[in-house]
C-alpha cells in the first residue's frame, strides 16, 4: 500500500504531482509519495486546476463539485479531496487496496 493517499471517513485525499502543458490528460503513475497527473492545460489563471477537478470527477464518477483542492493551488504538488467516489480508475485500483 502506498502513501500517496488517504481516507477520511467516506472520502479520498490523493496528493497529486501535476504536469501542467502536457500534450494530454492522464494519471502516470506515483511521484515518490504523490500520484503523478499530467493535465493539458495550461497552468495560468487556475487552469490547470479547473481541468484536473474535472479529469478526476470523471475518473472517480462524482460531480465537479465534488472534487475539492484542499492545497497547492499555484504549486505542482496539490491535495485533492474527493467527496464519495463513486467509482476507482482502472489505473490506481492496484494501489488503492
Amino acid at each position: 500500500m502506498s502513501d500517496f493517499f488517504s481516507w477520511d471517513g467516506d472520502d479520498l485525499i490523493i496528493n497529486c504531482h501535476i504536469q501542467a502543458n502536457a500534450k494530454n490528460t492522464a494519471i502516470v503513475g506515483l511521484h515518490g509519495h504523490s500520484l503523478k497527473i499530467r493535465i493539458a492545460a495550461l497552468p495560468s489563471g487556475g487552469k490547470a486546476n479547473l481541468a484536473l477537478t474535472a479529469y478526476l470527477a470523471a475518473q472517480f464518477g462524482v460531480r465537479k463539485n465534488e472534487v475539492a483542492l484542499l492545497s497547492g493551488h499555484t504549486n505542482k504538488n496539490k491535495r485533492v479531496k474527493i467527496y464519495h467516489p463513486q467509482k476507482i480508475p482502472d489505473s490506481l485500483s492496484e494501489f488503492l487496496f
